[in-house]
């Protein structure tokens, strides 16, 4: 599984983080992934993000 946030989208509210601070992080107010590919374990934690994320800025491939 591979996680993609659209720096075009996303409002920098942090919530992706705070939700899976092993994969996202903050850089210059825009959320980006920290890893290649998400760990396993973590795949219920991405979901969230992605459903949280009020601007819709998160994708999930594979």
């Amino acid at each position: 599984m591979k996680t993609v946030v659209d720096p075009d989208l996303c409002t920098g509210c942090e919530l992706c983080v705070d939700t899976c601070p092993d994969v996202f992080e903050m850089e210059d107010d825009i959320a980006v992934v920290k890893v290649d590919q998400v760990p396993d374990g973590l795949e219920d934690d991405i979901r969230e993000a992605v459903d949280a994320c009020p601007a819709e800025a998160i994708s999930v491939e594979g």
